[in-house]
């Protein structure tokens, strides 16, 4: 057998790193020490010229149709993990066939739910990451991408102004389809509930779960959470042609939750007093790409709307409601954001992503504002922020020693 790489960006180190070694056993001088969940398959993390790849073990046919799926979602601008190369024809120094190896980039500030259990967190904690897997899907499932295996432990975690953003990680499963029937739909439903619910009774037993929790109550809400935005985005809406007002209102409740509407299907009845509109493309990253068109800055969905409103503030109060909005977003950028992240010590900027710490400070600063009973100027945040609360914060970067596959496991957990 001929150690073959096959991948979308070619680098020859790859070959330097110890393909012929069980995964498993591989030295911790190529290993990073980040968290990893628990799964079926042997993952590593592995450190490669200057970055982080995550590596997991499994069959060749497997790991090719993964590597392909995640490229496609990639190429549907869906969340998930970037897959950097497929590795076949391993063998062991003893002549022993290996398996092959699935390469993905490591996202970077992302955990997975059970390392955000091993830190202290809000109470709802799980209702959150619950929400965010249920838009991850309903993002997925309007692609017409079947996961078939949805579960917290298949997806990463990033913080995103107080919630939570989800990636997919592991397309093993997953299938492509035009559209998908409601049938499908439901059975993945179902699917994620069952797995979430073994999931937090597993926490549960570890006595990582808030008191409060139930598993079997909070996985069912996974359901009403989805059913709720995937009605909202493709519902039909009936009203009278007097009221075409509702039309502008519809994209804006759309906008509000985060995604554009690019196509929109209307048609009246037969006796043309009554129209009926429905979203027929819908995009997610109504903000984020607002933001990035007007600073070039690149965050996620609920960043962008913490930052378009710190940005519309900066409007309102050096008086520039009729000023060019490149401009003043231009401005607000080199005179608030930037300047505030410059503020940061070098030693604790891996703390938290630099989108991630500015909504955290533009919330400390109200809660200094409000026990000082007037506005606090920013600098004096900054200040107070830095001494008080970000030492205390993990280092979301790379946290060090978190190993989840200790946590007790009583049902069985997916990567």
């Amino acid at each position: 057998m001929t150690l073959s790489i096959t991948s979308a960006r070619p680098d020859p180190t790859m070959f330097d790193l110890p393909w012929a070694v069980p995964l498993e056993e591989w030295p911790a001088d190529n290993l990073a020490a980040l968290p990893r969940g628990i799964s079926r398959h042997v993952v590593r993390f592995a450190r490669h010229a200057g970055k982080v790849f995550a590596v997991k073990e499994i069959k060749a046919d497997l790991a090719s149709r993964e590597y392909e799926m995640l490229r496609v979602l990639g190429k549907l601008d869906l969340p998930a993990v970037i897959p950097y190369a497929v590795v076949t024809g391993r063998v062991a120094d003893d002549g022993r066939p290996l398996d092959a190896c699935l390469v993905t980039r490591h996202l970077s500030f992302s955990l997975p739910y059970r390392a955000l259990y091993s830190q202290s967190l809000r109470p709802d904690t799980a209702s959150r990451l619950i929400d965010a897997l249920a838009v991850l899907l309903v993002r997925l499932h309007l692609s017409g991408f079947w996961w078939g295996d949805v579960s917290l432990s298949n997806t990463l975690f990033r913080r995103d102004a107080g919630a939570f953003a989800a990636y997919l990680v592991d397309a093993e499963t997953g299938e492509l389809h035009r559209s998908l029937s409601d049938g499908q739909r439901g059975h993945d439903l179902e699917i994620a509930r069952v797995n979430i619910a073994g999931e937090l009774m597993d926490l549960q037993a570890g006595g990582f779960l808030e008191d409060h929790t139930d598993p079997v109550e909070t996985a069912t809400l996974i359901v009403a959470r989805y059913n709720s935005l995937w009605d909202e985005l493709t519902g039909v809406e009936r009203f009278g042609t007097g009221d075409r007002w509702r039309v502008d209102e519809r994209i804006r409740r759309l906008n509000a939750l985060g995604f554009d509407v690019d196509e929109l299907a209307m048609s009246t009845d037969l006796d043309g007093t009554s129209i009926q509109i429905q979203p027929k493309v819908v995009d997610a990253g109504h903000h984020s790409r607002r933001l990035l068109r007007l600073t070039g800055l690149d965050v996620e969905e609920n960043q962008a709307r913490r930052l378009l409103n710190d940005l519309d503030s900066y409007r309102a109060a050096t008086d520039r409601l009729g000023d060019d909005e490149e401009q003043v977003a231009h401005d607000w950028l080199t005179r608030i954001y930037e300047p505030t992240v410059r503020a940061i010590p070098r030693e604790l900027a891996g703390k938290l992503e630099a989108a991630e710490i500015f909504h955290e400070l533009l919330e400390h600063r109200w809660y200094m504002s409000e026990r000082a009973g007037h506005d606090t100027p920013l600098p004096e945040a900054i200040a107070d922020y830095i001494a008080t609360v970000l030492p205390a914060k993990p280092d979301e970067r790379a946290i060090l020693g978190v190993d989840t596959t200790a946590m007790p496991v009583l049902a069985v957990d997916r990567d």
